[in-house]
């Protein structure tokens, strides 16, 4: 099982999840969508398996900076990737992947520790 967390390495919930899957000795490897990049058919892939609301953080710095047209024009799944692709850090985050078509996206102790051991099943 080959672990990939998506996110920003600056982001605070993504260092306490980094911080977490290193003390239960948990394997991974870590994608930064700045220094990484993201490609649109991965983005499409992750809308498929989480949807695109929920991949949307409007709750964060990036999406209140952007003005009301954008925010308003962000209202299907189009619009919301092509928004993604050129703004990463408007992605919620983390986003754990095994790969295989199951994802986990946000941070929780119990909610990683339940997914690691399904997909480990």
């Amino acid at each position: 099982m080959t672990l990939t967390m998506y996110g920003i390495k600056n982001c605070d919930t993504i260092k306490k999840a980094r911080r977490w899957l290193e003390e239960q000795g948990v394997a991974y490897h870590f994608h930064d969508y700045r220094a990484d990049g993201l490609d649109e058919q991965q983005l499409r892939g992750f809308v498929e398996l989480l949807g695109w609301e929920p991949l949307l953080n409007t709750r964060g710095t990036t999406w209140r900076k952007l003005d009301e047209a954008q925010r308003n024009a962000c209202d299907n799944a189009d619009a919301a990737i092509e928004l993604m692709l050129a703004q990463p850090a408007i992605i919620k985050r983390p986003l754990l992947s095994d790969g295989k078509g199951h994802a986990l996206l946000g941070f929780n102790a119990d909610s990683y520790q339940q997914f690691i051991s399904e997909v480990a099943a």
